[in-house]
């Protein structure tokens, strides 16, 4: 088959929903699927406001469909609502094609973060959105039946997996630093709740691997925390296979693919019972779910490291791709669907 990706989320950002559809292309093209991502990186864009890495793409609309045009998808795929997904869910309307979608981050609660935006009108906007979609696929089962209360339909699950080749325990440690060693990986946002972490009372040291908007901030008000900025690939893997314990105080992500990645590398993981965690981390065995984190963190530091990696081992990337391909849709493009340019300019 020939598989359209469209994605706001795309390299060169460094996130969860880009990690996923980059394991994808790779899985389905190893099954022998031709695979074309669209993202940001082929449009004129502006850095989003607060979050300068992100790039938002300018005026996708023409170029997008030319791209999907030429392209002939049989399946297309709509993984993010920002402009490029909103461009491509108006195509596929206007012209009377089948598509399919995701919801990977819970917006409404992140916007919440950052301004006065009441939930239920964000909520009401995304559900219109995805009500045009064929299948909507979420990261759990947690968050479908949280969508479903919001009046979402037509729901299926995509979950997350991880490299284990990538991510696995290591005999040297990178991070010469007193011990324990509690380590966060990821953006660096007010959403991830970091002051939860960085204000809890641990005997060792406290490690953030990433950056972004609350760097600076979150620095001056913790200098006895170690920034690293972002790691990547080799790097990151050796980096958390050195903690001793992985903290996760995020309460709005959807899943959460880096505590995979730490499980992978045999460190139990620490966060509140919300959903993403409690979808990931089974609790007592590949880490420990406590609305106190403190007691989360020691909990995990004395849970037994290979049973991580044995827990982590289940989610193969060959195994969430496959899911992901069952659910997709048949885009069902008839030449009569799309209107000759050339005709149009004669006419």
């Amino acid at each position: 088959m020939k598989i359209l990706l469209i994605s706001d989320a795309w390299q060169p950002q460094i996130n969860g929903v880009v990690r996923t559809l980059e394991n994808t292309r790779v899985e389905l093209a190893a099954m022998g699927h031709e695979v074309l991502v669209i993202g940001p990186d082929r449009f004129h864009s502006v850095p989003m406001p607060g979050y300068r890495e992100i790039p938002i793409a300018l005026r996708p609309a023409g170029r997008l469909a030319r791209l999907i045009e030429s392209y002939g998808p049989t399946c297309i795929h709509v993984a993010t609502e920002g402009p490029l997904g909103m461009a491509a869910r108006r195509w596929c309307l206007r012209h009377e094609v089948s598509f399919t979608s995701s919801y990977h981050t819970r917006f409404p609660e992140y916007l919440r973060v950052r301004a006065p935006v009441p939930t239920g009108w964000t909520y009401r906007w995304l559900r219109r959105f995805h009500a045009a979609a064929t299948k909507t696929l979420v990261r759990s089962r947690t968050q479908m039946k949280l969508l479903a209360a919001h009046g979402f339909s037509n729901l299926g699950v995509w979950p997350g997996g991880v490299d284990i080749h990538l991510f696995r325990p290591r005999r040297e440690r990178v991070l010469d630093l007193p011990r324990p060693i509690a380590l966060y990986a990821g953006r660096v946002a007010p959403e991830k709740s970091l002051e939860a972490f960085l204000s809890v009372d641990f005997p060792g040291s406290k490690v953030v691997v990433g950056d972004g908007p609350a760097r600076n901030t979150l620095q001056k008000r913790f200098p006895g925390a170690h920034f690293l900025g972002y790691q990547h690939g080799e790097a990151l893997a050796r980096h958390i296979a050195s903690s001793d314990v992985f903290v996760f105080p995020s309460r709005t992500d959807t899943l959460g693919l880096v505590m995979l990645e730490a499980m992978a590398c045999g460190v139990p993981v620490a966060a509140f019972p919300v959903p993403g965690p409690a979808d990931l981390v089974l609790h007592g065995v590949s880490g420990c779910l406590d609305n106190d984190l403190a007691a989360a963190m020691q909990g995990a530091l004395e849970l037994d490291r290979s049973d991580c990696r044995v827990f982590a081992s289940e989610f193969s990337w060959r195994r969430c791709t496959q899911t992901f391909l069952d659910q997709l849709q048949p885009a069902n493009i008839h030449p009569s669907n799309i209107p000759d340019p050339l005709a149009a300019a004669n006419a």
